[in-house]
């Protein structure tokens, strides 16, 4: 007979507002945006006092302030959040044998096994209690048999506490809640199952598997088990890579500069494109170069935390730029992005506009459904059909 599993979840607080809040007393109890102060940018995060006048995340920066003038716009400084992120990770590291972290502010632990010694509730409330007590930060839990339950349940102890959901007791617990609250149904998906006349996850349970679909393809048979309360998929166990790197040696040694940019270009399309599947931010890009005679040189450069090509890429060319100063044939060039941050959001949205982000996430969405380079810039397609060598590189 197969063990029940015991799958937690837990979520801070509007996390980066209360980091900020840590530093800062004077914005306790106030309405608070995080994100850039002009009016193109974004929401990247809110406190529950501006929620109140209809402010969200990802909202432009313009209708934010519209909607609550009296909000405190705060810049937000992704170091500092990721700091904080890492003393939870630890605290959490050190109290359960295996847990994902799914975001900067966001984790699953399994506890299966665990009730025979412990009480898999008991152990979650003690490592919620002391990630609250040691870090000043609220945190929001969930526990059920898989993860799919258990981040809904977080989201109905929001805030800062916590629901379990016996064994048995899924569907029941789900079928009353909007079907927004499936997680992977967004404001497209749910539009279109209004207008089926389905509004509550009591109504996607009791529909057929393949009326959804044939209406979704392969994605409605997931919504189907999801308003369910079917989920197997595994709690990842978590490792930190420090950077990501991707490499490529031509065929033949080259001086041709528009080659060496373009494969720098498709390079870095590709290493920033795995940064926001990930949801991270990079801080620092090396480009490297080694010449035909195998002498080796890179050069490096501090930046603003970002995922964004349009960032990312004139950074990466300037350097090469920078560094390619022998003019000797090339054999091998080289791009690293290294200190790396977990985000909320896979762009740098306190600078990137709704129509960046817009742009980066249907993208994403393109390439990640039809295969890598589905699209991409042009100048990359003369060397898509070169193998990179991308590889996960683990610093001390």
């Amino acid at each position: 007979m197969e063990e029940k599993r015991s799958i937690v979840h837990l979520d801070l607080d509007t996390f980066f507002v209360s980091v900020e809040r840590l530093f800062d007393d004077r914005l306790k109890g106030k309405p608070i945006l995080i994100g850039g102060a002009s009016d193109r940018g974004v929401v990247a995060s809110c406190s529950y006092e501006a929620r109140k006048f209809g402010v969200h995340s990802a909202m432009p920066m313009r209708t934010a302030r519209q909607l609550c003038p009296e909000a405190i716009v705060v810049r937000g400084d992704f170091e500092k959040y990721s700091q904080k992120s890492q003393e939870i990770t630890e605290i959490i590291r050190e109290g359960v044998p295996l847990f994902e972290k799914a975001s900067i502010d966001e984790f699953y632990i399994d506890l299966t096994g665990m009730d025979r010694f412990f009480g898999c509730f008991k152990l979650a409330h003690e490592l919620r209690q002391r990630i609250i007590q040691e870090s000043g930060l609220n945190i929001s839990m969930g526990l059920s048999q898989n993860k799919t339950v258990s981040k809904i349940a977080t989201g109905e102890a929001k805030p800062n506490n916590e629901k379990q959901i016996p064994l048995g007791e899924e569907k029941t617990f789900l079928s009353p809640l909007s079907v927004r609250k499936i997680p992977m149904i967004g404001e497209k998906t749910s539009q279109t199952l209004y207008n089926m006349g389905v509004k509550k996850v009591q109504t996607l349970q009791q529909m057929p598997a393949q009326l959804l679909e044939a209406t979704f393809g392969k994605n409605g048979k997931l919504i189907w088990e999801k308003a369910n309360g079917i989920d197997l998929s595994p709690v990842v166990p978590y490792t930190e890579a420090k950077s990501i790197s991707c490499e490529n040696t031509f065929d033949e040694d080259t001086i041709d500069t528009r080659l060496l940019e373009a494969t720098l270009i498709a390079m870095t399309e590709q290493l920033s494109t795995k940064l926001r599947k990930k949801g991270q931010l990079t801080a620092c890009i090396t480009v490297k170069i080694r010449y035909s005679d195998f002498e080796t040189h890179s050069i490096q450069q501090r930046i603003p935390y970002s995922a964004a090509d349009h960032s990312l890429l004139p950074l990466v060319k300037e350097l090469f730029r920078k560094l390619y100063t022998r003019r000797l044939l090339i054999r091998l060039v080289g791009v690293r992005f290294s200190h790396l941050v977990y985000g909320n959001y896979q762009i740098q949205l306190f600078e990137d506009s709704q129509q960046q982000i817009q742009l980066y996430q249907a993208l994403d969405k393109l390439n990640v459904k039809y295969g890598d380079k589905t699209v991409c810039r042009a100048v990359a397609m003369g060397v898509g059909s070169r193998r990179f060598n991308p590889f996960n590189g683990l610093e001390n």
